[in-house]
C-alpha cells in the first residue's frame, strides 16, 4: 500500500513512517525545507515537496496514494476539509491524529477520577474545541465514502525513529527542571495521564490503517502516572534527586505557558480497550518507569 503522511519529519509522524516501512508499504512524506525532503528520501520516504498551505500539492499527493495520515497539525481545519473533499468517495483510509487533551480537566495539579472511553461525553476545554472540531470534520468523512479514523494518543514518552525523535511534554520536565535546579510540577502534582511508548503508537496506526471501520475513534494508552511522580523520575534521570518543587499557577504558568492549564496540570485518563478489541492491538513496549530509568533525557 501506498501511504502518504503529512508529519513525515515529526516525532509521530516519523514514527509511523519508520513502522510502515518496516511492514513493506511504501511512504510518502511531505517535507517543508530540502533538507527535511533530503533526510526522508535517505530514509526511504519519498519526500513531497511542500509547505502545508501548498493545498494543490497536498491534494495531489493524498489523490495519489492509497491512504492518507495526517500527523502534523491537531487544529487545521482547512486540511481536514481538503483532504475530506479530495478522498471523498474513494473508500481510503483517512488516518487523522488528535489527543486525549480533549478530555483533559482544569485540575490545576489535583486528581481526577473519571477515565474516559471513546462512547463517553466530553467536557472539552475551551483552549482544545477547535481540535475537537476538527476531528468532527474527519469523521463526517465516513458519510462521503471515505474510511476516515481519528486517534487520540496520550502522553507520548520513548525516543522516536524519525527524523524527530523527541516527544513535547516530558522533555519540557527536563527543561524545567534544568532551568529551576530541581524538577517541578503544577500545583500538588497529583493529576494524572494516561501514557504510551512511541512505537507501540506507531503500531496502533498500523492496526488502524487494515482493520479500523469508517468513522471510528481510537484511544491510545498503556498505563498512567502522575506529573509529580514523572517529575521525581525526571529528576534522578538528569541527576536532580531533590524532592520535585510545586508551582503556584502564576509560576506554572511562566514555566509551562498554557500548558500549565491543559497538559501539565490537569487529569487525562483514558482507556484504550477499545483498540485492544476492535483493531487487536496489543502494545508490547516498556513502561514509562523503563523509559525514565534510560540515559535518554539526561541527553536533551
Amino acid at each position: 500500500m501506498h501511504v502518504f503522511i503529512i508529519g513525515a519529519t515529526g516525532y509521530i509522524g516519523g514514527a509511523v513512517a519508520a513502522r510502515l516501512l518496516a511492514d513493506r508499504h511504501r511512504v510518502s512524506g511531505l517535507a517543508r525545507a530540502d533538507a527535511r525532503a533530503r533526510a526522508l528520501e535517505e530514509r526511504g520516504v519519498t519526500p513531497v515537496r511542500a509547505e502545508l498551505w501548498d493545498l494543490g500539492i497536498v491534494a495531489g499527493a493524498a489523490r495519489a496514494a492509497d491512504a492518507v495520515i495526517n500527523a502534523a497539525s491537531a487544529e487545521d481545519s482547512p486540511v481536514a476539509h481538503l483532504l475530506v473533499e479530495t478522498l471523498e468517495g474513494t473508500g481510503k483510509p483517512l488516518i487523522h491524529t488528535s489527543g486525549t487533551s480533549v478530555v483533559a480537566d482544569r485540575a490545576l495539579g489535583e486528581p481526577g477520577g473519571k477515565v474516559f472511553t471513546e462512547d463517553m461525553p466530553m467536557a472539552t476545554l475551551p483552549e482544545r474545541l477547535l481540535r475537537v472540531g476538527v476531528e468532527r470534520i474527519i469523521l463526517e468523512g465516513a458519510a462521503r465514502g471515505v474510511r476516515s479514523v481519528v486517534i487520540r494518543p496520550a502522553l507520548i514518552y520513548g525516543r522516536g525513529p524519525g527524523l524527530n525523535p523527541h516527544s513535547h511534554q516530558l522533555p519540557q520536565l527536563v527543561r524545567v527542571a534544568r532551568e529551576r535546579g530541581r524538577p517541578a510540577h503544577v500545583g500538588r502534582g497529583m493529576n494524572v495521564w494516561s501514557n504510551v511508548h512511541i512505537d507501540d503508537v506507531a503500531g496502533l496506526y498500523a492496526c488502524a490503517l487494515d482493520e479500523a471501520p469508517p468513522g471510528s475513534v481510537f484511544f491510545c494508552e498503556n498505563g498512567q502516572a502522575s506529573w509529580r511522580e514523572m517529575a521525581a523520575a525526571i529528576g534522578r534521570s538528569i541527576g536532580l534527586a531533590e524532592e520535585p518543587e510545586p508551582l503556584s499557577l502564576e509560576d506554572s504558568l511562566r514555566a509551562f505557558g498554557i500548558g500549565a492549564v491543559t497538559s501539565f496540570g490537569s487529569n487525562s485518563r483514558v482507556s484504550a480497550e477499545k483498540a485492544r478489541r476492535m483493531l487487536g492491538w496489543t502494545p508490547s513496549a516498556g513502561t514509562i518507569w523503563d523509559d525514565l530509568s534510560t540515559d535518554y533525557y539526561r541527553s536533551l
